[in-house]
């Protein structure tokens, strides 16, 4: 069986409506069902219930992450990000010691100094501020600092700007980046993360697709942090790991995950063909009624009861969880403990979500820090 399509412009399918509005698209197919078609550049379906969730991102075999989206960014297409199973899971294994909580937390020292350096005074905005400290503290937690901001900020300076920039092959600029790599690596010190990388196979690689998937997912989830915080200075006194949940509930940064069907299955009756795009989308999952109350309204206090399991993906689920869940989410608790001086208030801005390689507030996040 078919899935059902929203509505669609021929001769291009929904290829327009993608480049234009996809959020709306989006909720305009999530209306017609919990999964559903697009005709995109290639034949796409689209589920957001955890059971869906479940059945996409708990089979690394049937799908597949080359040939999907992730690819279509220079910036994510190597490393881990497009590493299969088997060699996915020893690759992980490589990892996830030095990306483990208790590691990742004796970095709490660092990153909270480069916090304190960087706080702002006077007006703001939230976006371009986040964007500057992730850099900053990226140097410092992968390379305690010797590394030249100047060529990460020139590295990931594609990833600030709208669609299709990002997708742009930079071919000399990737080589400055991969020389500067290859003479900070056997300098990193055994305290930072740099050094997980020091001896690996492929270490330069794994470390510029590390670089780059923590930057703007991480910069954009804290200017909507400081946004809410400064919006409503109460949520400072609610349990700070669910004001942090909430954020990473209404504003997932990885908007839309993308499989590629490995063979021919199905899902609840709908077929599903070898090669089609398998999309799953934690921005629906989200905001989806049936497993949150008041979806689009920001209520950290939700966290108080369980989590529907494979409800709450903001670092997707299973076998392929985001290696720097950890550090994201310790990035954001420093900086929201340092910014709980009772000095920060909203100036304006425009918070609406848009979608480009990342989720991104739709303008800029005008913020205030009293003197």
């Amino acid at each position: 069986m078919k899935p059902p399509f929203p509505r669609a412009q021929p001769p291009v399918g929904h290829l327009g409506r993608w480049g234009r509005e996809p959020l709306q698209l989006l909720e305009e197919g999530a209306a017609l069902g919990p999964v559903f078609g697009l005709r995109l550049w290639r034949s796409a379906i689209v589920g957001y219930s955890p059971d869906w969730n479940r059945f996409v991102l708990g089979n690394l075999d049937l799908f597949r992450s080359r040939g999907s989206m992730s690819g279509l960014s220079p910036h994510l297409a190597a490393g881990l990000v497009q590493t299969e199973a088997p060699e996915h899971r020893q690759r992980r294994a490589e990892l996830n010691p030095a990306f483990a909580r208790q590691p990742i937390e004796a970095l709490a020292p660092r990153i909270g100094e480069v916090v304190r350096r960087g706080l702002p005074v006077g007006d703001f905005d939230a976006v371009s501020w986040s964007s500057g400290i992730v850099r900053e503290i990226l140097c410092a937690t992968f390379f305690s600092g010797a590394f030249p901001q100047s060529m990460l900020a020139d590295f990931l300076r594609p990833l600030d700007a709208p669609l299709p920039v990002p997708f742009l092959r930079r071919p000399l600029l990737f080589r400055r980046m991969n020389r500067a790599l290859e003479r900070a690596l056997p300098a990193a010190p055994d305290d930072c993360l740099g050094v997980a990388f020091r001896d690996l196979p492929g270490g330069v690689d794994e470390i510029r697709v590390a670089l780059s998937a923590g930057y703007d997912t991480t910069a954009h989830t804290l200017a909507w942090l400081l946004h809410h915080v400064a919006s409503d200075p109460e949520l400072f006194a609610h349990d700070r790991a669910a004001v942090v949940n909430e954020v990473l509930r209404l504003y997932p940064a990885g908007w839309l995950g993308s499989r590629r069907a490995a063979e021919d299955t199905s899902f609840d009756d709908i077929d599903i063909p070898r090669g089609t795009l398998v999309l799953y989308s934690p921005y629906l999952t989200h905001r989806d009624p049936a497993l949150w109350w008041e979806p689009t309204a920001f209520r950290p206090e939700r966290f108080a009861d369980p989590i529907p399991a494979w409800g709450f993906v903001p670092f997707a689920a299973g076998e392929r969880t985001c290696l720097g869940s950890s550090f994201a989410r310790l990035v954001l608790r420093t900086v929201l403990d340092a910014f709980a001086d009772g000095r920060l208030s909203a100036v304006g801005g425009d918070p609406r979500p848009k979608a480009g390689i990342t989720l991104a507030p739709s303008g800029p996040l005008n913020l205030r820090r009293a003197e």
